[in-house]
């Protein structure tokens, strides 16, 4: 079994030299994760000084679950005014003014390697925070907030918490007739895992290969769309200690 690291690797690589280190070095590297997430680490001006910018497709559906506000708390005093054209967000390192401290420098470089498992976890977060409101609240029959984060082109990450659970949707499009087949082979397993007696406290999984979930069977772009290469996974009765565990896979 293969296991995702849940943090860029290549960041951490490249910038672990000239930041840990504190090694000034030229460069000019684009990365692109292979859900179409994009980096560009360069020093377009000096040796010492270096800029990592970052371009993903649903940042703009992050930004109304607090991403921003995130980027501020643990990012704040790198984030630059000026975005690099192209991109959501830049940060900028000068090396001659970084913490004194070496492990502090680690901690830095890994936090910029998560930065994108951290933008993802906002919504997340978000869902939880309601969830446990609407128990502390007592409200039994709250109105669900539906939180919708594009994550790539016409596949899409659905969010609602309810009084008792946090209930996420994976929209999946499998092109090609062989994807299809083991898509929907592979998604499989999720829903008939939960039989087996050592996990069956897991989330109840779902799977539907053509009709979306009820929780989302209102939306108007799902009510036209006829493409049948479309499937729904459902994870319902999630909790946060479960989906902070799974958020690490990069999706």
């Amino acid at each position: 079994m293969i296991l995702l690291d849940y943090h860029n690797a290549v960041i951490e690589e490249t910038l672990k030299q000239p930041i840990v280190g504190l090694e000034p070095t030229t460069l000019d590297m684009t990365v692109v994760d292979f859900d179409g997430v994009s980096y560009h680490i360069s020093t377009p001006q000096s040796k010492n000084v270096i800029k990592l910018s970052m371009q993903m497709r649903c940042f703009e559906d992050l930004v109304q679950w607090g991403a921003q506000e995130m980027l501020q708390k643990e990012y704040g005093d790198y984030i630059q005014p000026d975005t690099e054209g192209g991109y959501d967000f830049s940060l900028e390192f000068d090396l001659q003014k970084l913490p004194e401290d070496k492990e502090e420098r680690e901690a830095l470089v890994k936090k910029l390697s998560l930065i994108k498992r951290n933008l993802m976890a906002q919504p997340f977060e978000r869902a939880f925070e309601l969830q446990a409101q609407y128990e502390a609240e007592e409200q039994t029959n709250p109105t669900p907030i539906l939180m919708q984060i594009h994550y790539r082109d016409q596949e899409t990450i659905y969010i609602q918490a309810q009084f008792d659970r946090v209930t996420v949707i994976f929209s999946t499009l499998f092109k090609e007739e062989t994807d299809r087949i083991f898509g929907r082979v592979f998604l499989q397993e999720f829903v008939d895992a939960r039989r087996r007696p050592a996990i069956q406290k897991a989330p109840q999984v779902l799977y539907s290969s053509k009709d979306p979930p009820l929780e989302i069977r209102h939306l108007s772009e799902l009510q036209k769309s006829q493409d049948e290469n479309i499937g729904y996974v459902t994870f319902g009765n999630i909790f946060y200690t479960t989906l902070m565990i799974a958020l690490p896979i990069q999706i």
